[in-house]
């Protein structure tokens, strides 16, 4: 039976920095890597929450990204 590992995660926060031309959202991101695979969601809601109080850019989403390994 296959196994899911997870190897790692990697934390997003996407930061509205104005329009474009034609009005359409322009987005800025920051990406931190090697994050706890274990971290639970609200732990990383609330790290991407403070680290956006010290932005001036507003917080336009918050986004996981996480690898895992299929072993046999």
């Amino acid at each position: 039976m296959a196994e899911v590992q997870p190897v790692k995660s990697q934390l997003r926060l996407v930061f509205e920095e104005g329009f474009d031309h034609s009005g359409k959202p322009l987005y800025r991101y920051k990406n931190y890597s090697n994050i706890k695979t274990s971290a639970s969601a609200d732990d990383l809601l609330r790290a991407a929450q403070a680290i956006a109080s010290l932005q001036k850019m507003p917080l336009a989403k918050v986004e996981r990204n996480d690898t895992h390994q299929i072993n046999a």
